[in-house]
């Protein structure tokens, strides 16, 4: 796997956890555990990306 097509992975199940974030947020009976569970690996996705992203410009 290149690293452009896994940086895409990323940034996809980023977007897919922003989403699931946003609709669970919307919903009366949010499970606040799972939220801030989800936040997390959202940040750490984040994170990685922004690793990944700043070895491909330095390069």
């Amino acid at each position: 796997m290149s690293l452009e097509s896994h940086l895409a992975e990323l940034q996809k199940k980023h977007g897919d956890l922003e989403r699931r974030i946003d609709e669970m947020s919307n919903h009366p009976s949010v499970d606040r555990l799972e939220i801030v569970e989800l936040k997390r690996r959202k940040l750490l996705l984040k994170d990685e990306i922004t690793r990944l992203a700043d070895g491909v410009t330095r390069h």
